[in-house]
């Protein structure tokens, strides 16, 4: 038995803001993906998977105890499949900020949810606001706390902009140019990021008026150019405020970042060759880079591991 495959998903932009409601812009991420599985004789990461499955369960049943006009499941079926070995079979890596856990909720709830909102029919605000709730719900197991957007990035596997917390809708992104020199690529920082202790800090920082202030009048303001930007196409305009986002994220995300990239981060400003961002919280994982010029970039970024997703 295999399911159908959910992908992993890449937060262009939005990280941290959109839990302050800045604008956002997720794009699904084919390279790796999910399904779930069956095998009688778990070993391994299928059988650490499986356990933490059965955990997942009994979490799924509070939820349906308390909100059953939230979300229903056929619990039983569930439980029946993992005992008979269910896993999720996944090459999404953990703690990398694209998605794991978003695709594994994303796959159990399209195999076991009762009255389910389909990708097929059509999904006004409302749909797509009480699927995004229904996820977050189910991730927080995974996170402590979640926005719900990476799950329904992975079920819908469109583009999904997030205009603000209440008002999300799926959404087109220019056409790749694939002989573009212009590139969205990927930075392994070679380190397994935490959400949580990331999220932490953000709410420790929150506290501050400064911090405040610099979120709303800097981090947001470049964030939502930059989502504009890209949508539309404006390439020149994108370069300008991404510079100016990873300089704001360089001052006051330090913690998010880590140390050995703290000089590559700058070095990008300075020279103009590529703008880093965070992807997803940070800690690790991967860092989200931009360059117009894709090989000045891959040459001052040698020796680290760089994945394109999308050309300019």
């Amino acid at each position: 038995m295999k399911g159908p495959l959910f992908y992993s998903k890449i937060l262009l932009f939005g990280e941290y803001g959109i839990i302050k409601d800045s604008k956002g812009l997720s794009i699904p991420y084919n390279f790796f993906k999910g399904a779930l599985k069956t095998d009688e004789n778990l070993e391994g990461e299928a059988k650490e998977s499986n356990e933490s499955l059965n955990k997942f369960v009994s979490y799924l049943e509070e939820i349906q105890q308390e909100q059953p006009e939230l979300v229903t499941f056929d619990l039983n079926a569930l439980k029946r499949d993992l005992s008979k070995g269910m896993y999720f079979d996944s090459s999404i890596p953990q703690g990398y900020g694209i998605g794991s856990s978003g695709a594994l909720v994303a796959a159990i709830y399209d195999k076991y949810a009762q009255n389910k909102i389909t990708v097929l029919e059509n999904l006004t605000r409302d749909k797509l606001l009480k699927l995004k709730t229904i996820f977050g719900k189910m991730e927080s197991f995974f996170h402590g706390k979640s926005s719900g957007l990476d799950p329904l990035n992975s079920y819908l596997s469109l583009p999904i902009l997030i205009n603000s917390q209440d008002n999300i809708e799926s959404t087109s992104i220019p056409s790749q140019n694939l002989e573009g020199k212009g590139a969205v690529f990927l930075l392994d920082s070679g380190i397994t990021g935490e959400t949580a202790p990331m999220v932490q800090i953000f709410m420790e920082k929150m506290k501050q008026e400064g911090f405040r202030n610099m979120l709303k009048n800097q981090f947001i303001k470049h964030t939502d150019a930059c989502v504009e930007d890209f949508i539309n196409g404006n390439v020149k305009s994108l370069f300008g405020n991404l510079k100016q986002l990873s300089h704001v994220v360089l001052k006051n995300f330090k913690p998010m970042i880590p140390a050995e990239f703290h000089k590559l981060w700058k070095h990008g400003i300075d020279t103009n060759e590529y703008y880093l961002k965070l992807c997803g919280s940070g800690g690790g994982g991967y860092i989200l880079g931009f360059t117009q010029d894709i090989d000045k970039a891959k040459l001052a970024l040698a020796g680290h591991k760089l994945e394109v997703v999308y050309n300019f």
